[in-house]
């Protein structure tokens, strides 16, 4: 942990916590090295689904090409921020409203996931255009995966064979710009596969072009780069995938290739921060009940993982009782929730645990506070901070 960020933590009084602390200036070098190892025709969209906190979006806008949204909500929140950012509308199951208040933001990308969603997109364009892509579910095997939404049975995407309606579709309405086709199909993929993936769909791609006389200029192949909650320092290999890219684009001329990662560009700058309230034993187990929980963390309950942390003790107690502690044995760290599923980290060694001390939850930058279940008990919202902060437009909050 970064000494300032060690300083800010010591500083947050009990009241403070939990709290979420943001380290803006490790995000923005995290950005800059991602976007550096990126060739010229590959396009960075950073998806704001995995965290939409307006100050880490302001730090990547700086970075990337555009943001990638799935809903109506995301739409006018990013849109919101950054009214000039190209911005790409994706995921199933959009609604008349939020087609409708896309076209009138004027999203730079429509991703088309069903000839159906194409039908209602020509009710409500009047006499404006709609660039899209078409959403396919190849039939390729990404390998062993953190989540696979395609090369199976899956509610995203067209199959193949649906491809040619909506062609028929685009060609009757010259609304309609199809530009390419996306292609987002698992994630948790390290480098190599992810690299041997995009070979197979750009193949795949170019082959489906030229049976049907289309000029393809972009693919899209999403996110889904991994990240290794049990290793959090080997980070996605920017380097090599980046080099492997500029090989691969090498074999496929005026083409355009579009990355969307999330939860690997954010998920590294964000900490939640919360206490010991006690230790106590079960059964021969050691726990250590802490202040917050997965309402505010969903990521371990969610991923069935111990989310990495790091102790931070504190060295007074000021009750006249002696000081609940856990010493060279494995604790499992629970929040304040009425469920056994309110587990943060299970079974892991610690050399010593008291209650007072401080719990640093690390890798919490995604899919962290925006997924939990905030309202389940009531209790209180965490706090944020967010350390190195860039000045802000007077309209975000």
């Amino acid at each position: 942990m970064k000494p300032e960020l060690l300083d800010h933590i010591s500083k947050l009084a009990g009241d403070d916590l939990p709290a979420y602390v943001y380290d803006l200036r490790g995000l923005r070098e995290h950005a800059r090295t991602i976007r550096a190892a990126l060739p010229e025709r590959v396009e960075l969209l950073y998806a704001a689904k995995a965290n939409s906190d307006p100050r880490l979006l302001r730090v990547l806008a700086d970075h990337v090409d555009g943001f990638e949204v799935a809903s109506g909500g995301e739409l006018s929140h990013v849109r919101g921020l950054f009214p000039d950012m190209p911005i790409a509308f994706g995921g199933p199951g959009k609604t008349h409203a939020e087609l409708t208040q896309a076209a009138d933001a004027g999203v730079s990308r429509l991703h088309i996931e069903s000839e159906h969603e194409l039908r209602v997109l020509t009710t409500v364009l009047g006499d404006r255009t709609a660039d899209i892509l078409l959403r396919v579910n190849l039939p390729l095997t990404p390998g062993p995966v953190a989540l696979a939404m395609g090369g199976r049975p899956s509610p995203f995407g067209l199959e193949p064979a649906q491809l040619d309606s909506c062609l028929a579709l685009i060609a009757g309405d010259r609304r309609l710009r199809l530009r390419g086709l996306h292609v987002h199909l698992a994630s948790g993929i390290q480098a190599p596969g992810h690299l041997d993936l995009a070979e197979d769909i750009l193949i795949w791609a170019r082959g489906w072009a030229q049976a049907h006389h289309i000029e393809l200029t972009e693919v899209n192949i999403g996110g889904g780069m991994a990240v290794d909650y049990a290793h959090p320092n080997q980070l996605f290999d920017w380097a090599a995938f980046g080099a492997g890219l500029h090989r691969l684009l090498a074999r496929h001329h005026n083409l355009t290739l579009r990355i969307e990662p999330g939860r690997s560009v954010t998920a590294y700058c964000g900490w939640y921060i919360t206490e010991v309230l006690d230790v106590k034993r079960s059964h021969g187990e050691a726990f250590a009940v802490l202040r917050g929980g997965t309402h505010h963390l969903r990521t371990p309950a969610a991923r069935q993982h111990n989310q990495p942390f790091q102790i931070i003790p504190v060295d007074t107690w000021p009750r006249p009782w002696p000081r609940p502690e856990a010493r060279r044995e494995a604790v499992t760290l629970v929040g304040q929730l009425c469920t056994p599923k309110d587990v943060l980290a299970h079974h892991v060694p610690v050399r010593q645990l008291r209650s007072g001390d401080r719990i640093a939850f690390a890798m919490a930058g995604a899919y962290a506070w925006n997924i939990s279940h905030h309202a389940f008990l009531m209790h209180p919202a965490p706090a944020f901070h967010h350390l190195d902060e860039a000045p802000l437009p007077a309209s975000v909050p």
